[in-house]
């Protein structure tokens, strides 16, 4: 989905959370889209070696587990946000856009994040937006936001 965005390219790609972590490190995106059930390293793990290696990188999960203590585990790794797989054809970019502009953002109906705003006026950020981001799913794919 996010691959068919003209503002978006794909970079390289990476298999598991192992070679995610690596290729986060070489690549140091501003964006890192994780699944939390990524093979050899979890996704959990992955999020937890990103942040200490690339600090600056906003990480943002995106998986079926839909527990409320999976996602708030997630978000303690200090990703910035949390997308269902159900619902990323609604969510996903919204909530892309909400992370690259510094905001959380939970997908509905899992949690609501202190200082979360619309989607409308997430939208609405995502024009002003120049920078990189890097897709890490079980199918893995890396992007850049141009």
């Amino acid at each position: 989905m996010l691959g068919k965005n003209p503002e978006l390219q794909v970079v390289g790609e990476a298999s598991d959370g192992l070679e995610a972590v690596r290729k986060a490190e070489e690549l140091q995106p501003d964006l890192i889209v994780l699944d939390l059930g990524l093979p050899i390293l979890n996704g959990l793990e992955a999020a937890r070696q990103i942040r200490k290696l690339v600090p600056e990188s906003k990480i943002l999960f995106l998986s079926q587990e839909r527990s409320a203590d999976l996602v708030q585990e997630a978000l303690s790794t200090g990703a910035r946000g949390y997308v269902v797989k159900a619902r990323a054809g609604v969510d996903l970019l919204a909530a892309v856009q909400a992370v690259l502009a510094g905001r959380q953002f939970v997908s509905s109906g899992l949690l609501t994040p202190p200082g979360s705003v619309s989607a409308a006026t997430m939208w609405f950020l995502m024009a002003y937006l120049t920078s990189s981001a890097l897709l890490l799913t079980p199918s893995t794919s890396i992007i850049r936001y141009l």
